[in-house]
């Protein structure tokens, strides 16, 4: 799976889309699943280009990947669901089922 910069991700981070943001910094954006799986679902999306795990790993930057880090552990705690637990996924690639080609983390809780 390739990069594609007209992937729904590349074209919310460019304001072409819009959604219901829960958290930003220079280096994330978190914003509500428009088809929640769970009573909290969000997706946590970094604004560089990066495939998915492996590609962001290999490619991003030191501060790209600890804002990223911060954004996801930063959402959860202001959707309040980190003292009853919740989980955080990524698909990676097709055997992995991941659908959009712009690496993502779900937070599911509630």
């Amino acid at each position: 799976m390739s990069y594609d910069p007209n992937n729904i991700f590349a074209k919310i981070l460019r304001g072409e889309i819009p959604c219901d943001r829960v958290h930003e910094n220079d280096h994330a954006l978190a914003f509500r699943d428009i088809n929640p799986q769970t009573p909290v679902h969000v997706l946590v999306i970094p604004k560089g280009p990066y495939v998915d795990l492996t590609d962001f790993a290999a490619n991003a930057s030191a501060d790209e990947i600890e804002g990223f880090v911060r954004a996801v552990g930063e959402t959860a705690q202001m959707l309040g669901i980190t003292d009853g637990g919740y989980r955080a996924l990524t698909n990676i690639g097709e055997h992995g089922l991941q659908e959009v080609p712009h690496f993502h983390v779900h937070l599911f809780g509630g």
